[in-house]
């Protein structure tokens, strides 16, 4: 097993290109991490990565022996996916993240009935907005809400989520019905946009008779937490693009109605991604398939008739 956890350190320290961060993914000091590569060095009696004080690089030995390392590590996983069949073999911990709303709604409630399922699979969910990167924060499983880069991250479409443009009765009362994408931008609403730092000049793409048209629409705030958008839209601050099981109970009670309605957006991709070295774990794959079913219960409200 001495071999395998090297291997494994050293497919972490290429794919991370940091001991640290290797080391903070494999629960281990920077040493140790430093003393497995080396351990590995010795027995391949070759450098697989070239240091200085402030870098790291693989050496031509060490990209050649990557791809063979992680084809090593991925058959190891599945042959032991494929003799786990009994639950209580299921064991270890799952390093999971979601968007802020559907983990809030969706996935965390979730997680009671997974543990008393599988009460020997620890569960690290982290709830973010933003687009995170799998290989550097040691995921092994995110539950993506919105168009997918290309990359080599196993993908599972789980669902299309219906949105809407939504604001409080209120506000509509005091700035007026906008009709349509056109009239949010012509008479000047105030739309509250999800942004993160460094984004550019922010758009919305809405569905138009003459097929899909981005708007350059603007606001007074912004945010990269979906939910603060969604109180601000409750308070009466502006217009919010929402997926509608985020905000189907305040549509229901009234408190949001929807506006523009004659430029509706697109529904919006949610996906199940897992790196390859983890979706053949028998625990990732257990958990993925009970968030999978609770995102597809849980999605499919709200939608406009």
């Amino acid at each position: 097993m001495a071999y395998l956890t090297n291997l494994r350190m050293f497919v972490r320290v290429y794919e991370l290109g940091s001991m640290s961060a290797a080391a903070r993914d494999q629960r281990c000091s920077p040493a140790v991490a430093s003393a497995r590569i080396a351990e590995l060095e010795r027995h391949l009696g070759l450098r697989l990565f070239n240091r200085t004080t402030r870098t790291l690089r693989p050496t031509e030995a060490g990209r050649t022996f990557y791809d063979g390392a992680r084809e090593v590590l991925e058959a190891v996983s599945a042959a032991e996916a494929r003799v786990r069949e009994d639950a209580d073999a299921l064991r270890g911990t799952v390093f999971a993240a979601a968007p802020l709303g559907l983990g809030r709604r969706v996935v965390a409630p979730a997680i009671p009935a997974f543990r008393a399922e599988f009460p020997d699979v620890h569960v690290r969910l982290r709830l973010t907005d933003r687009v995170v990167d799998m290989a550097t924060e040691g995921l092994d499983l995110a539950l993506h809400l919105g168009p997918l880069a290309d990359s080599d991250l196993k993908v599972r479409a789980i669902a299309d989520c219906p949105r809407s443009l939504v604001a409080a009765p209120d506000y509509v009362a005091r700035r007026g019905m906008p009709a349509d994408g056109e009239a949010l931008v012509r008479d000047g609403h105030d739309c509250l946009m999800l942004r993160f730092p460094g984004a550019q000049e922010f758009r919305w793409t809405l569905r138009t008779p003459n097929g899909p048209r981005a708007f350059a629409v603007q606001g007074p705030v912004e945010s990269d937490d979906g939910d603060v958008l969604t109180g601000w839209a409750l308070d009466g601050l502006g217009v919010a693009l929402k997926p509608d099981f985020e905000v189907a109970d305040h549509l229901a009670a009234g408190r949001l109605v929807r506006v523009a309605e004659a430029t509706p957006p697109d529904p919006v991709p949610l996906a199940c991604l897992s790196p390859a070295r983890a979706s053949a774990d028998p625990r990732v794959h257990v958990f993925a398939e009970r968030m999978i079913a609770a995102c597809r219960a849980g999605v499919a409200v709200g939608a406009p008739s």
